[in-house]
């Protein structure tokens, strides 16, 4: 995620092809199970004996299990499909409306089993949280990322970004426009204002609180005035207790609905008078991680995504769908990004704030404490 931009990038190091790994690949049984083996400990693809020798092992395997990842988000849609086209792996897309922790308790209720995910898609609270299940890995680019950006080891590492917003139906509410998040608490807004997950649970909706919160005098370090304002809402009789998602907000169920800037921006095509509003006064950046498990069924497969995702085919996919890319000011710099799609990202007026691992970490734990005593 980079956007207005991920402060400096580390200079890509080279990677160092570790000395005897062709020799391991030649040396054993089967070149599926020989893959797979080296595949469930790689760190690199270096570990493999290289970018084919991965992606030997990865086609053997024939299989990549995601979670989590609406075709709409981040165009993740067009990422599967060109994933697929481009190694002949059939992709097994599962709840793709989950949020971050259901994607983490998929990986420790199914492990073992064929169907467990493989990699997965998470908030950076979700991520830090629950390194005990990833399993690390450092992929060729790692050097793009920003160190402040990735576990050290690699088992985690952000993908792309962008501003939280408050999308709205410029039909249905008052005036036809939305300039602040206390307008919010009007009487105008009767039944209409939700967020796009639980925010005990979803990195989005937690997100939405702490936009909440530093646009009521709260900061990054200070959440609560965000969950107040969400009780306030409720005691307005303007909060509705539904998770907003594409279907809600075209059934006008969710008019207002508090989400990242790039999902936001997917509800224009069923709602043409749909609108997004990242407030100045609380323009909060977050960012994603990417994640292999280490008990993932199909370990070849996984780090070929991972790989994939931060080609610059990969990154580029996420800029069309109007996410910023963590290697974003590299590949600029290069040449290498998709200028039309860089040029059509939603402009940011205000200054960027970007909540910290521990920030988020401490965030989500008092928003965990406290929600259900304000929302009921």
């Amino acid at each position: 995620m980079e956007h207005t931009r991920l402060r400096r990038f580390d200079r890509a190091r080279p990677l160092v092809i570790l000395a005897g790994a062709m020799l391991l690949l030649s040396a054993c049984g089967s070149t599926t199970t020989t893959g797979t083996a080296d595949a469930k400990t790689a760190t690199s693809a270096a570990d493999m004996g290289g970018m084919s020798a991965l992606v030997t092992a990865a086609k053997a395997e024939g299989k990549l299990n995601v979670i989590a990842l609406p075709p709409n988000w981040c165009d993740y849609g067009d990422a599967i499909s060109a994933f697929t086209a481009k190694y002949g792996i059939a992709v097994n897309s599962e709840n793709p409306n989950g949020s971050s922790q259901q994607e983490v308790d998929a990986i420790n209720q199914n492990a073992g089993t064929s169907t467990a995910p493989d990699v997965v898609d998470v908030g950076l609270k979700v991520a830090v949280s629950n390194t005990s299940v990833f399993a690390p890995y450092k992929v060729t680019t790692w050097g793009d990322i920003p160190g402040s950006l990735k576990e050290s080891t690699g088992l985690w590492y952000s993908d792309y970004g962008g501003f939280m917003a408050i999308g709205y139906d410029s039909s249905k509410v008052p005036g036809g426009t939305i300039n602040s998040v206390q307008d919010l608490l009007g009487s105008g807004f009767k039944s209409k204002v939700a967020l796009a997950g639980d925010p005990t649970q979803s990195n989005q909706a937690l997100n939405g609180v702490i936009l909440a919160s530093v646009a009521n005098g709260g900061s990054l370090d200070d959440v609560s005035k965000g969950v107040d304002f969400f009780h306030q809402l409720k005691v307005a009789g303007n909060f509705v207790p539904v998770i907003g998602t594409s279907a809600t907000v075209k059934a006008g169920q969710t008019p207002v609905l508090f989400q990242w800037d790039y999902n936001s921006l997917t509800h224009v095509k069923d709602v043409s008078t749909w609108k997004v509003f990242v407030p100045t006064n609380a323009t909060i950046f977050g960012s994603y991680a990417q994640a292999i498990s280490k008990t993932a069924p199909h370990p070849a497969a996984a780090r070929l995504w991972e790989e994939f995702i931060y080609s610059d085919a990969g990154q580029n996919i996420y800029l069309k769908g109007a996410c910023r890319p963590v290697r974003q000011s590299v590949m600029k710099t290069a040449g290498t990004i998709d200028t039309t799609a860089l040029s059509a990202l939603p402009a940011v007026t205000g200054t960027p704030l970007y909540p910290t691992q521990a920030q988020q970490v401490a965030a989500g734990t008092y928003v965990s404490a406290h929600w259900s005593a304000a929302i009921g």
